[in-house]
């Protein structure tokens, strides 16, 4: 089983399942909106995801017409995003995590923005 919360803690997830696939993309939506080099996220299955507490908390933010970055409105942590044409699919933000196995990431996006000095093993 995988936990973590937001920065305050106020929203608090498990996911009844584990991560499979850890994904670093450089795309610059997820730059801007992690506020880093990378977003590193996992799909994971949506009926396996409860959130525990702060679901009043969560604020949803569309990007684009069909996906949504949802974060907690108190602290700004992103904790996934969704797409409403993959509504059994979640992307979990895996810098939330707080206990759980997490998998080195394994596929990386949007390479023409990743900086030169990144470089996985």
């Amino acid at each position: 089983m995988i936990q973590g919360q937001c920065l305050c803690g106020a929203v608090r997830y498990q996911y009844h399942g584990e991560i499979e696939n850890s994904i670093l993309c450089y795309c610059s939506h997820c730059q801007q909106a992690q506020g880093s080099i990378a977003g590193w996220n996992s799909p994971i299955e949506q009926s396996k995801f409860e959130l525990i507490s702060g679901k009043e908390q969560l604020k949803e933010y569309f990007h684009t017409v069909n996906k949504a970055r949802v974060f907690c409105q108190n602290c700004a942590s992103p904790l996934y995003s969704y797409r409403k044409d993959l509504p059994d699919v979640i992307r979990l933000r895996l810098g939330t995590v707080t206990a759980g196995e997490i998998p080195a990431p394994t596929e990386e996006f949007f390479l023409e923005h990743k900086p030169k000095f990144i470089e996985l093993r």
